[in-house]
């Protein structure tokens, strides 16, 4: 297969929909010859701020010269950003040539592997091929289940938990704790940011059924500049290092300080220009910190935001938490199904005092917002951010790349 039919193969997988269990990722694994004993891995689960983290994890190491695997999702413009070695994308040929093995490979198992989990095979692939000295592994959903789960890690790191994805994780922050600690193996070192009383307390139950050492990561980092812009960077800072260390990986202050102030991760209060800012929140928690990193930066100054959440989200609570930096609202349709009707999103900022208007494109929002000489926010889902970056840079949207 070339990429695109590669691609087109990989998303018609998602008729399966999200299947969460170890044993196929388990199987693609051991048949695939997958071996990632040389390198040190760091596995990263949580409900915000876990790419921020892995890509701080991602930055520092290679800015102290060690060979680097990042495996983070969803993508915001191409697939290929999910899988990277040095910091540089998977090649369309190689995730031709290594989707086309997995397509022969898994042609009559049954259960059929699913989209994330023929992914996750593919990076591991890739990771072991490159020879990669660290490896950092952002789990896509809970972490108990998750595919990601299936390797063996050096050090697990839980980023702050909160509410999201209710749907297969559970209805409290216990239940969500849970599957998120499911990443804590046996003896392996534990770094965690502060969490709720109730997460706190399944993380310390898991660690000691596991016999692992835990850390808890409550000092923000102050010593250098960091290239990503929100005080709560400076916790999840605090946290990459500490990962780093528990991992025994060897970096130095200067290797630290030059990774953070070159990290890269887009679509987190992401400066596009002076006066528009990208920003992917799709949960409540998310959303409060996005409107305490307005503040930081623009003081009192409201936002014309473009908003799009997916119908699966609290979308009260996200509205909520915007309409206090909102000057108003615009909602586009957005090129994906999953996202919630504008005229419901309209319902519930009205009836939390906020103005809105639906628009027919993102483009047609992004010229009206531009209109109105007010700073731009656009948010509300991963998915909204990378087709918005993709416009403002001239590049096909994410849901294009099978089509082209």
């Amino acid at each position: 297969m070339i990429y695109k039919e590669a691609l087109a193969w990989l998303y018609s997988l998602q008729r399966f929909g999200i299947k969460l269990g170890l044993e196929n990722i388990r199987r693609l694994i051991a048949e695939l010859g997958i071996d990632l004993r040389n390198a040190r891995v760091i596995h990263v689960a949580g409900t915000n701020g876990k790419g921020s983290v892995c890509a701080m994890i991602e930055a520092i190491c290679r800015a102290g010269k060690y060979r680097t695997g990042l495996f983070t999702s969803p993508h915001l413009i191409t697939f290929r950003e999910r899988i990277r070695v040095n910091g540089e994308m998977i090649s369309q040929d190689a995730v031709a040539s290594g989707l086309s093995k997995i397509r022969e490979l898994v042609s009559d198992w049954d259960p059929h592997p699913t989209f994330f989990e023929i992914t996750t095979a593919l990076a591991s692939k890739h990771f072991a091929e490159a020879r990669i000295d660290v490896v950092i592994l952002e789990t896509g959903l809970g972490g108990r289940l998750d595919a990601t789960n299936a390797m063996q890690s050096n050090v697990s790191v839980i980023t702050p938990i909160a509410f999201d994805h209710e749907k297969w994780l559970g209805d409290s922050i216990e239940k969500i704790a849970g599957e998120k600690a499911g990443i804590i193996k046996p003896r392996t070192p534990i770094v965690s940011a502060p969490q709720p009383v109730e997460a706190e307390k399944v993380i310390r139950a898991r660690a000691a059924e596991c016999e692992a050492p835990l850390q808890f990561v409550d000092r923000p980092y102050a010593r250098s500049p960091i290239a990503l812009r929100g005080a709560f960077q400076e916790l999840n800072a605090a946290v990459a290092i500490a990962a780093i260390e528990a991992a025994k990986i060897d970096v130095s202050y200067s290797s630290i300080a030059r990774g953070l102030a070159t990290v890269e991760w887009p679509g987190r209060f992401q400066c596009w220009d002076q006066h528009t800012v990208i920003d992917g929140a799709h949960n409540p928690a998310a959303a409060k910190i996005l409107a305490e990193t307005w503040h930081e930066i623009f003081g009192d100054t409201r936002a014309t935001v473009i908003l799009a959440v997916l119908s699966d989200k609290d979308l009260r609570n996200i509205c909520r938490d915007l309409t206090p930096i909102a000057e108003s609202f615009l909602l586009p349709k957005i090129g994906t199904e999953r996202a919630v009707d504008a005229d419901e999103l309209q319902e519930i900022i009205a009836d939390l005092g906020g103005k809105s208007e639906t628009t027919a494109t993102f483009a047609h929002a992004l010229d009206k917002a531009r209109d109105r000489s007010r700073p731009i926010l656009i948010t509300g889902s991963l998915h909204f951010a990378g087709e918005a970056l993709a416009h403002l840079s001239g590049e096909p949207a994410a849901f294009e790349e099978c089509a082209q």
